[in-house]
């Protein structure tokens, strides 16, 4: 199974406790701290999930899911929306951009690592779709 997530987010510390909290169920966990960035590591990593920031600076998360929905090898990537944006109407642009799900910060540390794999693709239901 792809043990691999990709971690689009500018701020360090929600970086350090995403990947804290992943690594310590045997995930591994490639940062970017901006969506450029975001989008190169996506392509050459084929990771089993993306987690997004929306509010990044230059480019928002909302552009990156756009960009990343436009790579045909990343269909099967899925996107999760990880941002403080939590106004009515947030959600569903987040779900327009390309984004497959949505969690609200502050991450609670107690579920964080299972909403994340809730998105995530088995190697089985991979090869049914």
């Amino acid at each position: 199974m792809n043990k691999s997530i990709l971690l689009i987010e500018d701020n360090e510390e929600n970086r350090y406790l995403a990947t804290f909290l992943l690594a310590g169920r045997g995930w591994h966990v490639t940062h970017a701290p901006d969506g450029p960035r975001g989008l190169e590591l996506a392509a050459q990593m084929q990771p089993a999930v993306i987690l997004l920031d929306i509010q990044l600076p230059g480019m928002d998360g909302y552009a990156v899911a756009t960009a990343l929905r436009q790579n045909a090898s990343l269909d099967a990537v899925p996107i999760v929306a990880v941002t403080s944006y939590a106004m009515p109407g947030d959600r569903e642009r987040c779900m327009q951009s390309g984004c497959d799900g949505y969690l609200e910060k502050p991450i609670d540390p107690l579920t964080f690592v299972q909403d994340v794999e809730s998105f995530i693709k088995t190697d089985k239901e991979q090869a049914a779709s």
